[in-house]
């Protein structure tokens, strides 16, 4: 386990309601790799076929399909199923349903219970509920990341009442999610500050990414001048770390919403909590209408991926990547434990993988 290797396999033959997609390009997420290394505690299916940030074009679509066309732009994320009869189901909240089928290592009902697998391939065939339309002012391989890096964000900014202007949002890390959560609040015109432990990324976070703030979470005079100041954060780091200095951030009923997904357990001390009426909350990727785009004004906080994807395209937001091709994705993976990309790598699934 751990490294990636050459595999051929079918996808399964075209239902009504699906859509067959040719896979252009496909991010590479934190989780892939935590996923490969079988990290988290529930042993991965192996062979594993990772990747859930996919862009495409579409090659086929079934005969009850009504919402894509051959040719078309389209998307997937990290979800590819659900029951479709729960409560979570009815609210447009698939990401938390029971039944929910993930794009990779999760077995699925259409297929028997067959292990799903990803974007890291040449095509993929969804359910039509699934697969969402890319707005044509995105690029493909910078639009990919928005899937997962992108919603994991907007969501929690959205469903917790950080996309106002003048709220004042805090953001740990500066990786992939990171520096999506950065450029998604300043679209929201919110007062941002970047905490990190590496004073070198203040250029990049305020001087490129336009973030108003920067704090050494290391600095303990920054730190607590900075007490109290800030409305949000949201947490992207995926390694175990200490909340205390951050939930000393938070202004009086403040929330911090963790987003990264570290292998160990984390401690939150409550008088940290209880001198402020703070909160310490998680949120899950977001919804499939969450994602898609909507034209202004948005809709109530539910946080749905097409709705990320229309305002990104209002905003001209994407993710800065690194272009690799399929040959390169186990360095790439090492790397990405070391934190060295800027900010997602994105394979170039047609331009380098042959069917």
């Amino acid at each position: 386990a751990g490294k990636l290797s050459p595999l051929r396999f079918e996808r399964r033959q075209l239902q009504p309601g699906d859509v067959r997609i040719q896979i252009a390009y496909c991010g590479i997420c934190h989780s892939d790799l935590h996923k490969v290394r079988s990290e988290w505690g529930v042993p991965t299916n192996f062979p594993c076929v990772p990747g859930h940030e996919i862009v495409g074009i579409v090659t086929e679509v079934g005969s009850v399909v009504g919402g894509f066309r051959v040719g078309d732009r389209a998307a997937v994320g990290c979800m590819v199923g659900s029951c479709g009869d729960c409560t979570n189901c009815g609210r447009d909240l698939e990401q938390y349903c029971t039944g929910v089928v993930w794009t990779f290592d999760s077995a699925d009902p259409r297929e028997g219970g067959a292990i799903t697998r990803g974007g890291y391939s040449t095509h993929i065939v969804v359910n039509e509920k699934f697969v969402l339309h890319l707005p044509d002012g995105l690029p493909m391989d910078a639009a990919a990341p928005l899937l997962c890096a992108g919603i994991t964000t907007y969501s929690p900014l959205r469903h917790f009442g950080l996309d106002k202007p003048g709220v004042r949002v805090g953001v740990i890390g500066l990786g992939g999610l990171g520096h999506m959560a950065v450029k998604l609040a300043k679209a929201f015109c919110c007062e941002v500050t970047v905490i990190s432990t590496s004073p070198s990324k203040e250029e990049e976070a305020c001087g490129r990414l336009g973030a108003d703030r920067f704090l050494v979470s290391r600095d303990s005079e920054q730190m607590a001048a900075a007490a109290g100041s800030l409305d949000g954060i949201i947490d992207t780091v995926s390694a175990k770390h200490d909340l205390l200095p951050y939930l000393s951030l938070l202004a009086t009923d403040g929330k911090l919403v963790l987003v990264g997904l570290p292998p160990e357990s984390l401690e939150v001390p409550a008088f940290a909590l209880t001198s402020r009426r703070g909160a310490v909350a998680g949120s899950g990727i977001g919804s499939v209408k969450e994602t898609q785009a909507r034209a202004p004004p948005l809709p109530p906080p539910s946080a749905c991926v097409q709705e990320l994807l229309d305002f990104c395209a209002q905003h001209n937001i994407v993710a800065d990547i690194e272009r690799i091709g399929v040959d390169y994705v186990n360095t790439a993976m090492e790397r990405l434990e070391k934190g060295d990309v800027k900010y997602r790598f994105v394979i170039d699934v047609q331009g380098s993988l042959v069917a």
